[in-house]
């Protein structure tokens, strides 16, 4: 049975199939593009929160900063007894500081929802200091040297602390008197009515006596007069400063509040 061959297969049977079908490419085809959309919208999700913990860490640094810079100025709160150390007019916070050059005006401010803060040159004359705080209250907030601190900002309101609690900033402080100036030179003072009458009386009796000169019981009279009437003058009234300040302002819908205690103001 040597070289025996099989018989030849008809030319029109089957032959077996291999690969895959057009339905089956087309469901692994749907599949890996379902597995491509949900790994984009994870990869996007990853994205968006890193940029919004970015914008959030960065926000959060700014406004610690900001922060700080308000600590420090009103830790470096200066008396000049030139312009007032310490104003809140409802939108505006004047204060005068110390720097290594002399005292500088500075200016916070919330105008159009807007956080600023402004700060002149150190100043040594008290002449360009009062004209500085002049110029101050006119400011629109959009002058040179105007640094922009925070935005959607809104509600900005200051309380002092006074006495044994905390009062409205723009509600009148604690007043306490201090020396007249010119209290030296009070005898030198144009006379009042009193001793206008009491130098009239010691002109009468010069004049009886035919000296010339007033007695002395008369010039006694006369300078009691002038001392009365400088001690019946008011003292000077200047507001006292408060022993803290509490800054309360809303940002991005959020309320903020601070405490800051004042050390001395003069020093």
């Amino acid at each position: 049975m040597r070289g025996h061959r099989p018989p030849p297969k008809p030319s029109g049977a089957a032959q077996p199939q291999t690969g895959f079908t057009l339905v089956e490419v087309l469901v692994a085809l749907f599949a890996m593009a379902l597995l491509a959309a949900l790994s984009w919208q994870g990869l996007d999700s990853v994205m968006r929160s890193r940029d919004a913990s970015r914008v959030a860490v960065d926000d959060a640094v700014r406004l610690a900063t900001v922060l700080t810079q308000w600590e420090q100025d009103l830790l470096a709160l200066h008396d000049s007894q030139a312009v007032p150390a310490l104003d809140f007019d409802g939108q505006t916070l004047r204060l005068t500081r110390r720097t290594d050059a002399g005292v500088a005006l500075v200016a916070w401010a919330v105008r159009g929802g807007v956080w600023q803060r402004w700060v002149s040159p150190a100043y040594t004359r008290t002449q360009e200091l009062q004209d500085a705080w002049l110029r101050s209250q006119q400011f629109l907030g959009n002058e040179p040297g105007q640094l922009e601190l925070a935005r959607a900002a809104s509600d900005w309101q200051l309380y002092f602390y006074r006495g044994n609690g905390w009062s409205n900033a723009q509600s009148s402080g604690d007043l306490q008197g201090a020396a007249l100036p010119n209290a030296g030179v009070a005898a030198a003072a144009p006379a009042p009515a009193a001793s206008a009458a009491s130098a009239a009386e010691s002109g009468a009796s010069a004049a009886a006596d035919g000296t010339g000169a007033p007695t002395a019981a008369v010039s006694a009279a006369g300078a009691a007069a002038l001392a009365a009437s400088a001690a019946a003058r008011p003292p000077v009234l200047t507001e006292q400063l408060p022993a803290a300040v509490r800054l309360v302002i809303t940002l991005d819908g959020r309320k903020l509040t601070r405490d800051i205690a004042l050390g001395p103001a003069g020093s």
